[in-house]
């Protein structure tokens, strides 16, 4: 009899990436033939290696402050290039624009809602905060576009994982903060918002709201890995990274992406702002991905082509 084949899934301890990988951990044993309500089943073939990262470890400091976003995903890459484990989940919002040699994201399953929510002890909306509220938020992009709309606002660092923010929320050390409403959904609190934020409005993080599974390239054409592609996804998540790659934006560049299908095309706005929310530069466009043969490839020109008209109009008002 052959052996059951066992892909083993990196992924960060914090409740939102054990609920994230918990998900594909259950498709995946599903595309192995493993009934995924088994659960001892569903560990033996597609088993769970938690790995703790340095972006999981300092939680004192902005993330631009110790290295980027790829803090988060460095030493599940170490382990996947290594071979330790098989494949990765990771929020796509935390992968840096490039991957280490030998990597690459293989699959995106559908995307949940990309919206930021607005979590507050009484307004409903940042528009209804009083003068000079205190709004909680570790994101420089969260930070200018807030800052962009109210100015007077006073922001205040706040990292940490879901519970640890809700619970600062709750302390009274901010009077709002902003969220992913998919991570909130995916937790079962999706009840928690008072409003959510209008994404052509504000632009979220690029890639917010979609899952990306990490794999060596060697292993992209396992059917394990296919099965988790949904393809309308990765075609909108493909132009706001190639946003992403024109602006070369790190946590020190506050940028946010929002593409979405309408009609027969893909429409993709594109915004950077400065850090203080003075400066704002937005682009938007749109082509028509049902008629070509690569639609991920034209998503990812319209994006890099936005993302370079940004970087030219803005010049050197903005760091990139």
């Amino acid at each position: 009899m052959p052996t059951q084949p066992v892909v083993r899934i990196g992924a960060r301890g914090s409740k939102l990436s054990l609920a994230q990988s918990g998900m594909m951990q259950r498709r995946i044993a599903a595309s192995l033939g493993v009934d995924p309500s088994d659960q001892s089943a569903v560990e033996r073939v597609a088993p769970l290696v938690v790995i703790t990262t340095t972006g999981d470890r300092v939680q004192d400091r902005r993330l631009l402050e110790i290295g980027g976003k790829g803090l988060f995903t460095k030493e599940i890459e170490e382990a996947l290039i290594e071979g330790r484990i098989d494949c990765a989940v990771h929020s796509l919002k935390d992968m840096p624009a490039a991957l280490p040699d030998g990597l690459c994201i293989a699959a995106i399953p559908e995307r949940e809602d990309p919206r930021d929510a607005f979590l507050s002890r009484g307004p409903e909306s940042l528009e209804a905060l009083a003068q000079g509220a205190k709004l909680g938020t570790a994101s420089l992009r969260r930070q200018a576009q807030c800052l962009h709309r109210r100015p007077d606002l006073q922001v205040n660092m706040l990292r940490g994982n879901v519970d640890t923010r809700l619970a600062k929320l709750e302390a009274g050390e901010a009077d709002a903060i902003l969220l992913a409403y998919a991570g909130l959904k995916r937790l079962g609190l999706g009840h928690l918002p008072k409003s959510l934020i209008d994404p052509k409005a504000c632009p979220p993080a690029p890639g917010q709201g979609a899952l990306a599974i990490e794999t060596r390239i060697c292993d992209t054409e396992q059917s394990w890995v296919q099965a988790l592609r949904h393809e309308a996804t990765m075609v909108s998540v493909a132009a706001e990274r190639g946003a992403l790659t024109a602006l070369e934006a790190s946590c020190k560049t506050p940028i946010g992406a929002h593409a979405w299908f309408e009609g027969g095309s893909l429409k993709l706005i594109v915004e950077a702002l400065s850090p203080d929310g003075v400066l704002a530069f937005r682009h938007s466009g749109e082509t028509d991905a049902s008629q070509l043969s690569d639609p991920e490839a034209s998503a990812r020109d319209l994006g890099f082509s936005l993302g370079m008209a940004i970087k030219e109009e803005a010049g050197d008002a903005i760091e990139f």
